[in-house]
């Protein structure tokens, strides 16, 4: 029994270094869990944040629940995450860390249970982001040579 992956930030390893990966459960309303069954979910616009030493993601998109009835949850509003204590205080110490932020990479079921994976995170400067667009550029272009040399062979 995997992963049904839910949603995934891909932006994030554009925008970021990940330095470091965590998996935290997430308090959810019922229909915010059928919902999520249903795919309606989104970390795009999300960040984690520490508060009274409590760890929030803020900024989740759930979408509405097709089929509920005249209750139901908000789409946007602040989660709570699942951490044990030793992670929650090793997150406190990297967080002060000037430039050192905590983003949603993904979210998903996991044995039944919602999941958030979340990174450590620095933002990257706009000449990092040009450096990885030119790596990436070089590496599709001598694959695709290698991929010719091979048929020619």
């Amino acid at each position: 029994m995997g992963h049904k992956i839910i949603a995934t930030n891909r932006k994030a390893r554009h925008e970021f270094h990940l330095l470091e990966r965590f998996e935290a459960g997430i308090v959810l309303q019922g229909s915010e869990v059928k919902a999520l069954r249903e795919g309606k979910g989104n970390v795009k616009e999300a960040y984690v944040r520490l508060v009274n030493n409590e760890l929030w993601v803020i900024g989740m998109h759930i979408g509405e629940y097709s089929h509920a009835g005249y209750t139901s949850h908000t789409p946007v509003h602040d989660r709570k995450l699942l951490v044990t204590k030793r992670e929650l205080k090793k997150l406190a110490r990297s967080v002060q860390e000037k430039g050192t932020t905590m983003v949603p990479l993904s979210l998903y079921f996991k044995h039944g249970y919602v999941k958030v994976e979340f990174a450590l995170a620095k933002g990257k400067k706009q000449w990092d982001k040009r450096q990885d667009i030119a790596k990436r550029d070089t590496k599709r272009e001598t694959d695709r040579m290698i991929k010719k040399v091979k048929s020619v062979i």
